[in-house]
């Protein structure tokens, strides 16, 4: 149910949320913004984890979801979390990054190890924190937020294309070992988004970060990923979306990218 500092909005009759609750991590900006704002408005009990508690707050009064602090790379604040909830029907493992954007050559060890820290290990920490829940809820749903990264490699990126395919094999290996349970293991692999920190936060400086969108016409954006994201979660739970591949137009490929 929502905290004290949130208040619960109407839902709409025959939202296909209603009832369920839904666990979005890395909700204080970006995709997880969009997914969590994206789901309320579907009906959906919203639970919010991230680390910025500020950001976290003010949108949880805004979407009428409960905000709860969360890093997943520290054991205790996962356990917290858990332990804050009762009952779990969906988890958007949303959390992640990209750090850096160095050869392999050049390789930051310290950036590498955040990098699988934050995409790979935290991830499978809170998951496994939750997946009690989601199989007691009789019909569970497991979705990570891979990337297009998770699938080819390129230069330059290999410290997140590493973890991304980690996060890939993470998902396929669960659907496996799941096979018997009520729990549906998604994966949606997004390529080129724009969003107000990702790229920013990799590369450090604001000039480079929009040079990789400069030119492209409609790039992805956070809402794009929250609408694919709602419609895998709001299909009848005999059907699972095992991966979806989302890119813009404009994208053909990783490297193949249209620029006017």
């Amino acid at each position: 149910m929502p905290g004290p500092s949130s208040q619960s909005l109407p839902v709409p009759a025959g939202a296909p949320g209603a009832g369920r609750v839904a666990v979005v991590t890395g909700a204080s900006s970006g995709i997880g913004a969009a997914t969590a704002t994206r789901l309320a408005a579907d009906g959906f009990d919203v639970v919010l984890g991230a680390r910025r508690m500020d950001r976290l707050t003010e949108l949880a009064a805004t979407i009428g979801a409960r905000a709860l602090p969360l890093d997943i790379t520290d054991a205790d604040s996962v356990a917290a979390f858990a332990g804050a909830l009762d009952r779990v029907d969906v988890l958007v493992n949303n959390a992640g990054g990209a750090f850096d954007a160095s050869p392999v050559a050049e390789a930051d060890l310290d950036s590498w190890a955040r990098t699988y820290e934050v995409n790979v290990l935290g991830t499978v920490r809170l998951t496994k924190a939750l997946l009690p829940r989601l199989i007691a809820s009789g019909a569970g749903d497991l979705l990570f937020v891979g990337s297009t990264a998770g699938l080819i490699s390129y230069e330059g990126g290999a410290s997140y294309t590493a973890a991304k395919h980690g996060v890939h094999t993470l998902a396929e290996t669960l659907r496996l070992e799941l096979f018997d349970q009520p729990v549906r293991v998604i994966e949606i692999a997004p390529g080129m988004v724009k969003t107000e920190e990702f790229t920013l936060k990799r590369v450090q400086d604001r000039e480079r970060a929009e040079a990789v969108y400069r030119g492209v016409r409609e790039p992805l954006v956070a809402e794009d990923i929250a609408d694919c994201i709602a419609w895998t979660l709001t299909r009848p739970h005999h059907v699972n979306i095992d991966l979806m591949v989302v890119r813009p137009r404009a994208q053909a490929a990783q490297h193949k990218v249209h620029r006017e």
